[in-house]
Parts: structure tokens; sequence; C-alpha cells
């Protein structure tokens, strides 16, 4: 199904952390949804013109339902965390390919999430599990410190090992450092999170000969492709520039680590 505006209503919001809700949306637009796609949210407050885009975190096709876990970051999410059941919310959805989960079908699958590039990651399990209950999966959070979240959730689905800068909980470090401590093995990489990350998880699955699937996080305006304010350079030409760039919101938010410059 195309994209669409939509009047949804809020089905359930609270907050999880510190700056960090957790909304479920109540939509037909889950009838269409994949993991690793988004969906721009408009703020009611007409003084402030475009949408935020959202990472989708789960989805109940069964219930009409998207569940949204989001850190308030500026006044367009501030306005999302004041919403309670029953409250209209505009949407734009479904943006963005999403996962591509038959390559992590029948294979040892690692994903790695960090910030809040964790939340996509746990539809993307859910997918994952649903479609081979026998996959073997590995799952690495980062976090800033021992406040996390949804590290329960994702345990229906896999392995689930924590690593912090602080060292506080799990391993200290980064995902790489808890993946080379466990001597986790794995056939297929999916990962979102900020860039550092992601050129690491770029290098290493080069150097490991592994094949990578990297999300990518980079400020939206349109979410639609039309401004080009979230291009970014790849090894692929466009059919209609004859550049190699590739918009983050339509040909991404998720390319092969190798075909993408980060």
């Amino acid at each position: 199904m195309k994209k669409r505006k939509e009047i949804a209503t809020v089905f359930s919001q609270h907050k999880i952390g510190e700056e960090i809700f957790d909304m479920w949306v109540q939509t037909d637009m889950a009838n269409d949804a994949k993991a690793g796609q988004f969906i721009s949210i408009y703020p009611q407050d007409m003084s402030k013109l475009l949408p935020r885009p959202i990472s989708i975190c789960e989805i109940d096709k069964n219930k009409e339902k998207i569940r949204f876990v989001y850190r308030v970051v500026g006044e367009g999410t501030k306005e999302f965390s004041s919403y309670q059941k029953g409250n209209a919310i505009f949407l734009l959805g479904n943006l963005g390919n999403g996962y591509p989960i038959a390559e992590g079908l029948h294979k040892k699958v690692l994903l790695l999430g960090g910030g809040m590039g964790i939340p996509p990651l746990l539809q993307l399990a859910k997918e994952l599990k649903a479609n081979d209950h026998k996959i073997k999966i590995d799952i690495v959070l980062g976090f800033r410190e021992k406040h996390t979240f949804l590290t329960e959730d994702f345990k229906k689905y896999g392995n689930v090992y924590i690593a912090t800068d602080d060292g506080s909980i799990g391993t200290k470090g980064t995902v790489l450092t808890a993946v080379d401590e466990l001597d986790l093995e794995s056939e297929v990489i999916f990962a979102c999170g900020p860039t550092p990350m992601l050129r690491a998880i770029q290098d290493y699955a080069k150097k490991q000969q592994k094949k990578a699937y990297l999300s990518l996080e980079e400020r939206m305006a349109c979410g639609v492709g039309a401004c080009l304010g979230c291009v970014c350079q790849t090894n692929k030409e466009d059919e209609h520039s004859h550049v190699k760039n590739q918009r983050i919101c339509v040909e991404g938010p998720v390319f092969e680590a190798q075909e993408v410059v980060i």
C-alpha cells in the first residue's frame, strides 16, 4: 500500500526512562508496516511545520496497533509526550524500505543496537522469530549507563547482552566490544544506532567478510524524498541524477553495509 496521511488514535503511553516514552497508536497502517520502517508524526502545534520521523518499534497487526519508543529531544517530541489515550495523532506512513527479513532466515543472526537505534530492532527480532522459530538470534544493546529499556521485550526472541559506556552493567565499552568479549558468532548482522557505531560495524563486517545491514540515522524534513535533505553517498549511481547518492528516507533507511559511505 502506498504511503498516506492518517488521523490515528493514541491507545496508550507511559514514560520508561529519562525523557524516553513508550506509545502505542491505533492505526490501520499496522497492516502494511514492517520492521525497519518509520512514520512521520505531525505536531498539532501549527507553528511547527515539519513532521518528526520516528522509527516503528513494534507492530500488532491483529489489533492494528503500532508502537513507538522515542526520546524527547525538541518541541515536537515534547508535544507527543503529552498525548494521552484517546488523543488524535497525525501520521504519514509507512515510510522507508525496512530490513530484508529473508536475508536473516535460517542463519545465525546478530542484532546490534545503540541508544535510540534500539527500538527498531524489536520488530525485526519479532519478525525473524515468527518466520523461523529455530533461528539463533544474539542481541547486543548498547547504552550509556545502567538505565536500560526494552531489554525484557527482546528476551522473548533471542539471547540479550548489554554493553554500557561506563561499565555499570554488562560489558564496558561498545556493542562490538561485547561481541568480541563474548565471542558471538554470526552470519548476518542487522544494526541501528548512531553514525560512529554504524561506521565501526561497517568496518567490522568488511574485515570479517560478513553481510551486514545498517539503518542510518539522519535529520529529515519531508520524509518522502522531495527535499533531498537526507542524502547519503553510496556506490550505486542514481538513474535520474547519475550521481552516487541515495535518499535515506526513500531508498533507506536500511542499506547493505558495503554499499553506503558513512
